[in-house]
């Protein structure tokens, strides 16, 4: 099956106060991408949890969304990440796993972390992650970036890597998340 052609798409970059302003938006791409198993019942991928993870990083430094919208006005997608930090519990997590290079840059703030990426499900396999995450990744100053990846999450999981992504270890954000790959992608 040929894949399809990337539509017509216009992004935006918000930052926190424009961010806030659109948030309900945000929210409501969550909630339907989120509404199929194995998340549907999960207290981790509740809209209520999503919310409360979304308002933090609204004060996280770095913060900024990335959204597309079709030529239409429809929210097609977004992605959004922060400047990850040396003492988060992401390196924490890792530390015995990282390449040095890695830890060298997470030392020094040269990270960004990925921290959502996505695409209502109508609109997948058009290209529009991969514009998103590209949007993203080259308007940021940091030279690093990173993501994490649930290790069954198919196809997300095998597109990273065609992405250049590596995986660097397994870490769960909290004691109730799912495993995930935590994934590098190196300047």
């Amino acid at each position: 099956m040929p894949a399809r052609t990337l539509p017509d798409l216009t992004f935006t970059r918000h930052i926190p106060d424009a961010a806030r302003k659109i948030s309900p938006e945000l929210t409501d791409v969550y909630a339907e991408v989120y509404s199929v198993p194995p998340y549907t019942g999960d207290p981790f991928f509740s809209v209520a949890a999503f919310t409360d993870r979304l308002t933090a990083a609204f004060g996280m430094n770095g913060f900024e969304v990335v959204t597309a919208h079709l030529a239409d006005g429809t929210l097609a997608g977004y992605v959004h990440g922060v400047t990850l930090s040396p003492d988060r519990a992401w390196w924490v997590s890792l530390a015995g796993q990282l390449p040095a290079d890695a830890k060298k840059a997470a030392e020094a703030a040269q990270v960004f972390w990925l921290r959502e990426l996505m695409v209502l499900p109508k609109l997948t396999n058009q290209g529009i992650g991969r514009a998103l995450h590209d949007q993203m990744v080259t308007g940021r100053t940091e030279p690093w970036t990173t993501l994490t990846c649930i290790a069954d999450n198919e196809p997300a999981r095998s597109a990273y890597p065609r992405w250049g992504y590596e995986v660097v270890g397994r870490i769960k954000h909290a004691p109730e998340s799912p495993v995930y790959d935590a994934m590098l992608l190196r300047p």
